[in-house]
């Protein structure tokens, strides 16, 4: 449920008060994804989800085991990414990062970047992107997915996924894509 309203300051003059939201487990937006990260990604916040001053995204990503992230980079938005359970790891501009439960990464405009599930289990994040775009880049290639509903089989990305990707927040794909 979101809330909006006008505020009377102590001044005595109406000041804007933003918006609240609040998503409960299973309440968010979310798709299946593609290979090769496979799993699956919810969409807590966005400017199409609750009116914001300042548009972000913010949501989660699953990728199972043998999953990853291709590398890519964003050409007009910066990135943080928390994991919050699982194992694996990040390429940040072809270095190695451990990715455990608590890893916090920062990542500037145009910085190269994948993220592989090396663990035994699944790896969980959350993302936010500034500005927003990620969560219709999901859409995009995705599969509407409800909570609880077992995973499909692994299925392909959409045959126009680079245009999908610079319509959005990706910029162009490196000639030199590095792979896991």
């Amino acid at each position: 449920m979101s809330e909006q309203a006008d505020a009377t300051s102590q001044a005595g003059t109406a000041t804007h008060v933003g918006d609240v939201l609040i998503k409960q487990p299973g309440e968010a937006i979310s798709y299946w994804q593609p290979v090769p990260a496979n799993g699956h990604i919810d969409v807590i916040f966005a400017p199409h989800v609750v009116p914001m001053e300042f548009p972000i995204g913010f949501g989660t990503q699953t990728v199972p085991p043998g999953g990853y992230v291709r590398e890519h980079a964003h050409d007009r938005n910066e990135e943080v990414i928390f994991v919050v359970s699982g194992k694996g790891r990040a390429v940040i501009d072809g270095v190695d990062h451990p990715m455990l439960p608590g890893s916090a990464f920062f990542i500037g405009r145009n910085r190269r970047h994948m993220f592989i599930n090396e663990g035994e289990g699944d790896i969980l994040w959350t993302w936010l992107i500034v500005p927003n775009g990620l969560e219709d880049f999901f859409r995009l290639i995705g599969r509407d997915r409800q909570p609880g509903e077992p995973a499909p089989e692994p299925f392909p990305r959409p045959e126009n996924v680079l245009q999908i990707e610079r319509d959005t927040v990706f910029a162009a794909q490196p000639t030199d894509q590095r792979r896991p």
